[in-house]
């Protein structure tokens, strides 16, 4: 742009788009696009597409940035989003999958999703090779089993079997992985009365 039309700033795009200016909503959108992908490349990693996620954060902050309270708090609203989206496709076959370890904590429950997010890295970082790639291939990458199983060059058989070994494993982790359980708001009187 030449000095006599400069690029507005995020502080002057912000207030005009929540305000339904389509022209201030392009240009934030447009603004904000390059951080929303290095975000997302941050944060995803392999796990998930990052045009994906950024064409998703995109039409979330179109359709929410109305309902933002703070323009200070703009950056960080963008950025959970996106770690929200890169999340999702773990959650969900987390979800999907019978954790009976796992879901009867209640702790579990109340877990911030940086602090899941980082287990569940820990726990497919921690599989052998072979289980991993099955694991990505499937949940992440949402390959078929045929898929799978031609790309792995093994049976069908063989790559249901490593998906489901590596489901189990991460399982497993997750279970040695439970936080400590909150203290019971019972034991925290007691405690205060001590001291």
């Amino acid at each position: 742009m030449s000095p006599l039309n400069p690029v507005p700033t995020l502080a002057q795009l912000l207030p005009a788009a929540r305000g339904g200016d389509a022209q201030a909503m392009e240009q934030l959108l447009r603004l904000t696009r390059p951080d929303i992908r290095r975000y997302a490349l941050r944060h995803c990693a392999a796990t998930t597409a990052t045009d994906d996620v950024v064409q998703e954060a995109l039409i979330i902050v179109y359709r929410r940035v109305g309902a933002l309270r703070e323009l200070a708090a703009f950056g960080g609203w963008v950025v959970r989003i996106v770690q929200r989206l890169c999340m999702r496709p773990a959650l969900a076959w987390l979800k999907g999958e019978p954790l009976a370890q796992v879901e009867d904590a209640l702790a579990w429950s109340h877990r911030p999703d940086h602090e899941l997010r980082h287990d569940l890295a820990l726990a497919i970082d921690s599989l052998p090779p072979k289980y991993r790639d099955a694991l990505l291939m499937r949940d992440f990458e949402e390959l078929t089993i045929e898929e799978m199983a031609q790309r792995l060059d093994v049976t069908r058989e063989a790559a249901k079997s490593r998906l489901h070994r590596a489901r189990a494993l991460v399982r497993e982790y997750l279970a040695q992985a439970e936080p400590p359980p909150s203290p019971s708001p019972a034991l925290i009187g007691q405690e205060n009365q001590k001291s």
